[in-house]
């Protein structure tokens, strides 16, 4: 029996590669001082740009910056409508809330954890049959897999909204040979430490093709600034990633193409070993997914995680109750039918999932769920 496995990232195998030449960056951030928007900060926006296909990059805070920063640039007034996915975490609709939006839940899919277009597209007509305005559609791409956003972009333009991309878990992620950070209006992401990309602490970054947002985004990142920090043209906030932060990621995006090959190396061989055992996670046909975590469903799923403890494999919840569910959210708008949501809710549970689980630990996961699954 393994006395430990980690769940969603192992720091000690990154130390082991990492770790000198972070600490030579640091060194250097010391020497020169500039903590707050150095030179790093310069630099991992235009190498994030670069590998995502962007125009523009913008490094702010956090993933949850990210998406409130998102929601100014696009003009969110008090009581618009942003539609969103209740099966995801808080972060995406309490940006909307503390602006004075107001999200509007849809469903997930039946076959996948990503939103319904089906549920989006009902949900958007009988928002305007209620006469609400709507304003956007926040398209979370759940666990790493991209959503289907040619399909979205339709929808949207159809109805004159707003898309932005959270892809606080699919940084990394490919759709239709166009890498995450390159679709929606805007995309946002997060750089907290158990992501595909992580740093040392909270960061987030804003990705977007469009000159007059990214102009507009990094104006509202620090304080709504004009030409300079005294002169303010507009409401913003104080939304800034750190050179120590920025420091990190450079040193973990030279290794995160390797990384990512090794997620979908893992998550391939998760596929194949339980395939006949348990319904595996769907990835659409062109796609490919960063494999943020890697989720199964099953009617017994809280058996099987305390089985799984008992063997020391972890595993978690995400997410154990639908966000329509959640007391702060009561007087949310909401689609007609949320069964999807709701079931996967009462049924999802993770595996293991990140560049460094070993063979003999991918063996042992896979036949001790395998002879759990069997006895379930």
């Amino acid at each position: 029996m393994y006395e430990k496995i980690e769940l969603m990232y192992s720091p000690a195998r990154q130390g082991e590669i990492l770790k000198d030449k972070i600490t030579n960056r640091f060194a250097q951030i010391m020497t020169h001082g500039q903590f707050i928007m150095g030179q790093e900060v310069k630099d991992i926006e235009k190498k994030l740009a670069d590998f995502c296909g962007a125009k523009h990059a913008i490094g702010c805070a956090n993933g949850t910056d990210a998406l409130t920063l998102s929601l100014m640039a696009i003009d969110l007034k008090p009581n618009d409508v942003i539609f969103v996915p209740s099966f995801t975490y808080s972060a995406t609709p309490e940006a909307i809330c503390l602006l004075g939006g107001k999200p509007y839940f849809i469903d997930a899919e039946a076959d996948g954890f990503n939103i319904s277009l089906q549920s989006l597209e009902s949900s958007i007509k009988e928002a305007k049959a209620q006469g609400l305005k709507i304003k956007g559609i926040i398209s979370v791409d759940i666990f790493g897999e991209p959503c289907a956003y040619d399909a979205i972009k339709q929808i949207a333009d159809s109805y004159g909204l707003k898309v932005i991309a959270d892809a606080a878990q699919s940084f990394g992620s490919v759709y239709k040979g166009k890498k995450i950070g390159a679709l929606g209006d805007i995309a946002a992401t997060s750089f907290f430490p158990t992501k595909p990309l992580g740093c040392f602490g909270d960061g987030g970054m804003l990705f977007t093709n469009d000159d007059k947002l990214a102009e507009l985004l990094r104006s509202l990142s620090q304080h709504g600034k004009g030409d300079n920090k005294y002169d303010i043209v507009r409401i913003g906030m104080n939304s800034r990633l750190d050179s120590l932060q920025a420091a990190v990621l450079l040193e973990k995006v030279n290794i995160f193409t390797d990384e990512i090959k090794k997620r979908q190396e893992l998550a391939a061989y998760y596929n194949e070993k339980l395939r006949n055992y348990i319904a595996t996670p769907k990835t659409l046909a062109g796609n490919e997914s960063v494999w943020a975590v890697y989720t199964l469903s099953h009617p017994k799923r809280d058996e099987i995680i305390t089985r799984l403890k008992a063997k020391n494999i972890p595993s978690n919840i995400y997410y154990p109750l639908p966000l329509h569910k959640q007391p702060a959210y009561k007087d949310a708008f909401r689609a007609s039918s949320l069964e999807n949501s709701e079931r996967y809710s009462s049924q999802v549970f993770c595996l293991p999932m990140h560049a460094y689980v070993s063979h003999e630990q991918r063996e042992y996961i896979t036949a001790n769920l395998i002879e759990i699954l069997e006895s379930v």
